[in-house]
């Protein structure tokens, strides 16, 4: 037996979960979304805000790349929020999402109003914070690190991914 052969079947025995382990797929429609302990969290912030309103004859969509990497896809006559203190890191924001959940605080700033359920997503993962895991937003699949990130969902049922290290600073329980 060649030693990447024996490599490879010692992997298999010590860790067959890393080899045969199921890619975690999330969707707002998934089942698994009934069974987890959400809780109820508001924003504390306040925001910037552009819509996307390209020209005709311009690109009607625009790539957003997140900080995590996620590819997002802006359509025409979303929104494109930041944090007041990173204006380059946005994600869009469908129009009626945001009609419904933003609230104008003054040009080209708005805070979300709408409350925002969290839940961790290692709760999906069964406790393991390295575990993978693509959540299907309105504007594109996110594939990010369990440990990092909640889960996130929004007044229609939509579903993001949420960086656990903004909570502390962006959110605060609402219930």
């Amino acid at each position: 037996m060649s030693y990447k052969m024996f490599a490879w079947v010692l992997l298999m025995v010590k860790s067959p979960e890393r080899i045969m382990s199921k890619q975690i797929v999330i969707t707002s429609d998934d089942p698994v979304l009934n069974s987890l302990n959400f809780k109820p969290y508001r924003s504390k912030v306040e925001r910037r805000v552009i819509p996307f309103l390209p020209n005709p004859g311009d690109p009607q969509t625009l790539d957003v790349k997140t900080p995590w990497g996620a590819l997002l896809t802006a359509k025409k006559g979303d929104f494109l929020v930041s944090e007041v203190d990173t204006p380059n890191d946005y994600w869009p924001i469908d129009p009626v999402i945001f009609e419904e959940s933003y609230i104008i605080t003054r040009p080209g700033y708005c805070a979300k109003n709408a409350v925002t359920l969290l839940v961790p997503l290692t709760d999906i993962t069964d406790g393991n914070p390295d575990r993978e895991v693509t959540v299907i937003s309105l504007e594109g699949p996110q594939t990010v690190r369990a440990g990092d990130f909640y889960l996130a969902k929004g007044i229609k049922g939509e579903v993001w991914p949420y960086p656990k290290e903004k909570i502390d600073d962006v959110m605060t329980p609402a219930g």
